[in-house]
């Protein structure tokens, strides 16, 4: 099952569909493979069921704006996890995750953080069903505004990136999340900085650094996969 937390901007929709489609074309599948919860048109959510994968999308929305239909997804999320639903959050749905479980979500002072960056693994990684099989540091695609302050009581971090040590969190079990987009493709993460090229140059973002930057990112997108193996 899909959450799709938003709908991205029709110049990136347009070329490159929706934010689900991006997550179950990484996988390999079709749309008929998965189900689509779109709760920001308040679609409802089904009772947690740990016998039900769940990816949570990124968005361009805010988790500090506390939209109502956010909001019931933050209550839910807490529920899934008490019912040991096997969870992926990824960019939104990382912070939504540490919000709806005690953690704080708040703006970078000043850039945010974009490209294809280094991401590395702590010691605590190591033994984690998911992320043992990566080596230390490898590449990701990240694209965010907001990041993970404080984590939740209780949850591991893993990962971390450098300007946001919060790159991947693990709340237990069955429930993790990551910073970075393990669905996107160098493609579509340059479609997103030269959408936003003027407001990234405003922030003094160097453009064609970070277009120079982009390639694969093969190690993070396995995470992805990784989580569907393993909770199937």
């Amino acid at each position: 099952m899909i959450i799709e937390t938003g709908s991205a901007p029709e110049v990136i929709k347009s070329r490159f569909l929706s934010l689900a489609d991006w997550f179950y074309q990484a996988l390999g599948l079709e749309e008929s493979d998965v189900e689509i919860i779109r709760v920001y048109l308040d679609e409802p959510l089904p009772e947690p069921s740990k016998d039900r994968l769940v990816v949570i999308t990124g968005s361009w929305a805010m988790v500090t704006d506390h939209e109502p239909w956010s909001e019931r997804t933050a209550e839910w999320i807490k529920k899934a996890v008490d019912a040991e639903m096997p969870l992926y959050g990824v960019c939104y749905g990382h912070q939504l995750m540490s919000y709806a479980l005690g953690g704080e979500v708040d703006y970078f002072p000043k850039q945010k953080e974009i490209g294809c960056l280094p991401v590395t693994l702590n010691e605590t990684a190591q033994q984690d069903p998911l992320l043992s099989h990566l080596p230390t540091q490898f590449k990701a695609h990240l694209t965010h505004s907001q990041r993970v302050t404080v984590v939740p009581e209780g949850a591991q971090v893993l990962a971390g990136s450098e300007r946001d040590g919060h790159q991947i969190i693990r709340y237990s079990p069955t429930a993790l999340s990551t910073q970075f987009h393990p669905e996107f493709t160098p493609e579509l993460l340059q479609a997103v900085i030269e959408t936003n090229q003027h407001k990234l140059e405003q922030e003094g973002q160097d453009i064609p650094t970070l277009l120079a930057g982009l390639e694969e990112a093969e190690y993070a997108r396995s995470i992805l996969a990784k989580f569907v193996d393993y909770y199937s």
